[in-house]
């Protein structure tokens, strides 16, 4: 039972257990990204928990209906739920009959991402698997009774080359231990110490994880969480210490400053280059990161959208993390899917573009809009995305310096392309006269740019 303990047990004393990286944030964030996360570029978002039981309003439903007191949460469980009906109620009813996890895989690899990132445990602190330290809240002993991270990562590596990220909160609403924490001003460190930290071990010693993606500071300092001192331990002596990769979530005033890689915010996309490696993580349903039973068609992001934001994040530097919720009873649903798939089917055409690209010197095209910029090393080429096809048969790139003897344009999913240059800089391409089945594609398009200096 207290096998967590003897590895970093001098991490808890001391605050590290020795090895090229020290407890500190300078030295944390002196760790280089690993490169496969540069060039992956795309991933997949999954929310799953209890909050997919109820599946009314956001993930947050236990919160806005008994923290806050939401009216329109307080007025959903009056109207179909008994007096008396608790939050723990609805594990029970968290089955995952129909979760098949091979079927799952075969969706996420289908969309042309990378790498998946599931909610092992969100704030309510439910964990999807057996854990030690959840007091039989869990997916193996309530519910479902299967061990749905176990499944999920083994049926990935079995069947994809994708690779496993796990979501973790830190903290939890309503558990006692944090509530007490909290109520000292964190002076006590019970709940990290014997709940959140015991946990993250065991999730990375056990499922060995790519991607480490923390949430859930509670406004709680990292210093209360221990966050260097743990991820000292994940960059020194985990199973995962070369390959591992980190978000910014790591306690009150981290975001955006300490970490692998800065989210900043739930669907931050700047609009322009960062610096620092960053990632975009938003949702097909734009109101929730959970599985709604109210929503509405227009909820959801179209495909063009979708597409538009992957090509905008990857242009500036980041990458792209796209959320779907499952059912309760472990669906997809057949938009998540549709749109996962129509994002693999236009990949299949531009995925040049966009793996294994930099951000160019420039990033959106100065004089035409809607053009975004990625530059591929290997490929010796710029790529220059246009999202929709001008009516004028011809499109105006102000940025390229192009060679008249060099420089050749080819339309990804086509053939070369004519052109000719404009002053001061740049060219004007022309645009084939296709019918809709004779497009390379039916949202974005790409001209791959070669001899451009």
């Amino acid at each position: 039972m207290y096998q967590w303990f003897v590895a970093p047990l001098c991490l808890l004393l001391i605050g590290s257990c020795g090895g090229q990286y020290e407890p500190t944030w300078e030295s944390i964030d002196s760790r280089p990204l690993p490169e496969w996360f540069d060039q992956a570029k795309f991933g997949i978002f999954i929310h799953w928990g209890v909050f997919s039981v109820p599946s009314y309003g956001s993930e947050w439903f236990w919160w806005y209906w008994q923290g806050q007191k939401f009216p329109s949460y307080v007025s959903f469980m009056e109207k179909n739920y008994p007096p008396g009906f608790t939050y723990a109620d609805f594990a029970a009813q968290f089955r995952a009959e129909f979760f098949d996890p091979k079927q799952w895989v075969d969706i996420f690899a289908s969309s042309g991402a990378k790498y998946i990132v599931l909610t092992t445990k969100h704030h309510e602190g439910f964990t999807l698997w057996g854990s030690k330290y959840s007091w039989s809240w869990n997916a193996v002993d309530v519910g479902p009774k299967r061990d749905l991270v176990d499944e999920l990562a083994t049926a990935l590596r079995k069947y994809s080359d994708l690779r496993l990220g796990l979501y973790h909160s830190l903290f939890e609403w309503f558990n006692p231990l944090y509530r007490a924490d909290a109520d000292n001003k964190f002076n006590t460190t019970v709940f990290p110490t014997t709940k959140t930290i015991p946990e993250l071990y065991e999730i990375v010693n056990r499922f060995k994880p790519e991607v480490l993606w923390s949430d859930g500071d509670g406004d709680a300092p990292d210093t209360y969480w221990n966050s260097t001192g743990f991820l000292a331990w994940l960059y020194n002596d985990s199973p995962v210490r070369d390959t591992v990769v980190t978000n910014d979530r790591w306690g009150y005033g981290s975001i955006c400053k300490h970490g692998g890689y800065y989210t900043c915010s739930d669907r931050y996309n700047p609009g322009h280059l960062v610096k620092h490696k960053w990632e975009n993580c938003l949702t097909i349903d734009q109101k929730s990161w959970g599985y709604r039973r109210d929503a509405k068609l227009s909820d959801f992001l179209t495909t063009d959208q979708l597409i538009a934001s992957l090509v905008e994040t990857v242009a500036c530097g980041g990458n792209w993390l796209l959320n779907v919720g499952p059912t309760h009873d472990g669906r997809i649903m057949p938009i998540f899917e549709e749109r996962l798939r129509q994002i693999g089917q236009w990949l299949k055409v531009n995925g040049e573009a966009i793996y294994n690209s930099s951000a160019w010197r420039v990033q959106n095209d100065t004089v035409t809009p809607g053009v975004w910029y990625t530059w591929n090393q290997k490929e010796n080429a710029i790529y220059a995305i246009f999202l929709s096809w001008p009516a004028e048969g011809y499109i105006v790139l102000s940025d390229p310096v192009v060679s008249a003897s060099k420089t050749q344009v080819v339309l990804l999913g086509y053939k070369p392309l004519s052109w000719e240059s404009i002053k001061p800089t740049g060219l004007k391409v022309h645009l084939p006269q296709l019918v809709p089945d004779q497009m390379p594609c039916s949202w974005a398009w790409t001209l791959q740019l070669t001899g451009v200096a």
